[in-house]
């Protein structure tokens, strides 16, 4: 086995590694907002739980798969065209993750200080 065929197997075992990050996660927050809902003393909120916890769930996964597609390039694919798809791919994940980022918090990020201020203010 050659070096590139070997990493080839590596990215393959990090890209499954980000995918069940998403599946298992998902499955876990769907499953805890079940237990909420079915909690008189929880359900309160339990929608917007679910919402963060998948949300947190995609966002490390997609991590994790950026991380595959930078090992990818680097290592075995160094075409100007890899490179070109994997700085698409990368920019995407990005504004995907800026998104999530903006639905879990409820807040730009620039404006996250002033809110956390806002909290602790008496």
């Amino acid at each position: 086995m050659t070096y590139e065929q070997w990493i080839t197997e590596v990215v393959k075992v990090v890209e499954t590694v980000g995918t069940g990050i998403m599946v298992i996660g998902g499955l876990g927050a769907f499953l805890a907002f079940l237990r909420d809902a079915a909690t008189d003393a929880r359900r309160a909120g339990s929608y917007e739980r679910l919402r963060r916890n998948l949300g947190r769930c995609i966002l490390l996964g997609l991590e994790v798969l950026i991380v595959a597609d930078i090992v990818r390039t680097v290592v075995v694919d160094q075409t100007f065209q890899s490179v070109t798809v994997l700085g698409i791919i990368v920019l995407i994940r990005i504004l995907l993750s800026f998104s999530l980022d903006v639905e879990i918090d409820g807040v730009w990020p620039w404006n996250r200080l002033r809110e956390s201020r806002k909290d602790q203010a008496p």
